[in-house]
């Protein structure tokens, strides 16, 4: 049933996102030392940069699994309610 409140409500795939995050991170982190053997130090950095982006994004993933069903919901929690107050 639709509320009305789904972009203030939406949650996230987490898992699908800890996956992709994943991913990422590999890539990152083979992209940085493949361009620093090949003596392409801009590719490198900029490898190393989005390895640190990943990195943070994949530790605020794993920091809402933890905090339970409230971030991460199973199939036995209900939506959440709409507002009282009309979105206000």
């Amino acid at each position: 049933m639709r509320t009305g409140s789904e972009p203030t409500t939406a949650r996230s795939a987490l898992r699908a996102r800890l996956w992709l995050s994943v991913w990422g991170l590999i890539w990152a982190i083979a992209g940085t030392a493949a361009f620093a053997l090949a003596g392409r130090p801009g590719w490198a950095a900029a490898c190393g940069v989005l390895w640190v982006i990943v990195t943070v994004d994949l530790a605020m993933i794993l920091r809402h699994i933890r905090q339970g069903p409230h971030y991460q919901p199973g199939p036995d929690v209900p939506p959440y309610r709409p507002p009282e107050n009309g979105g206000a």
